[in-house]
């Protein structure tokens, strides 16, 4: 399950790319063992999309998946982690409340690359779109996923 915002408003933001890997994912990974969808929810409210999804389709949350952005990671790089995740993410926090459980498997797509003399705050910084230069990056970190999953 991949966390973002639905509006197309929103498609380049950093917030977005968890909807960016599962459209790299439905075009790169040719594998029948998974179920690949975005939230169809905004960031804030993630887990009424992924409890939904997991009731109907997951018995256990330990063959949930949930790719979203993370300002602890700098962008370039990427975490594949069970039951851990950023310091603070309302979208996690969501799906971690709505599913009674913090045990899913998190794919920590790092996003910052922030200047660190002048740092724009982070839920500001989300909502920006990522540069040409930056999506290149993200193609790489998404290969890199797919490898790994």
């Amino acid at each position: 399950m991949g966390l973002g915002n639905p509006e197309k408003n929103y498609f380049n933001h950093r917030h977005n790319v968890g909807f960016m890997v599962i459209d790299y994912l439905q075009k790169n990974l040719h594998s029948a063992d998974f179920f690949l969808k975005k939230s169809d929810q905004f960031m804030n409210k993630s887990g009424l999309a992924v409890s939904k999804f997991a009731k109907y389709y997951i018995q256990n949350t330990k063959y949930l998946y949930v790719a979203h952005d993370d300002l602890d990671i700098p962008l370039g790089e990427f975490k594949i982690q069970f039951a851990k995740g950023p310091k603070l993410h309302n979208g996690i926090e969501s799906v971690e409340k709505a599913l009674s459980t913090k045990d899913f498997w998190r794919i920590r797509i790092g996003v910052d690359n922030r200047d660190s003399d002048n740092r724009i705050p982070g839920e500001k910084y989300v909502l920006e779109d990522f540069t040409q230069e930056e999506k290149k990056i993200l193609n790489t970190v998404f290969e890199q996923i797919s490898k790994n999953l």
